[in-house]
């Protein structure tokens, strides 16, 4: 996808991470690294149907959460992570005021207003 997310594909990323299947299949990627997994792998770690598996890669793919490629008769799906660290740039871009966050100056929830 594109490396500076705008609101549109932000969006659309978290829309199709929005679902429980896909989610653990972006998840399952993701730790699987640059290599990825073979489709039948995949179905078969989160226990889906190979027909649903089909239609949530479909979603992921759409949304440039993943690309697949073919190796022999074997699809295999990897996680973009262009696209992943896209998403967390977008959400946190002016995370602390724009100023960077570390452990030590970590954003913190405020409980209640001050005047």
């Amino acid at each position: 996808m594109i490396d500076d997310m705008d609101t549109k594909d932000t969006i659309i990323a978290l829309a199709a991470l929005a679902q429980e299947s896909r989610l653990a299949v972006f998840r399952l990627l993701v730790q699987a690294g640059p290599v990825g997994m073979a489709a039948s792998k995949i179905a078969e770690h989160i226990s889906v149907a190979p027909s649903a598996l089909s239609f949530h890669m479909k979603e992921l793919s759409h949304a440039g959460l993943v690309s697949s490629r073919h190796e022999g008769r074997f699809v295999i799906y990897a996680a973009n992570f262009s696209t992943m660290n896209g998403v967390i740039a977008y959400l946190t871009e002016n995370c602390c005021g724009g100023n960077i966050c570390s452990p030590d100056s970590a954003c913190h929830e405020t409980v209640g207003l001050t005047t």
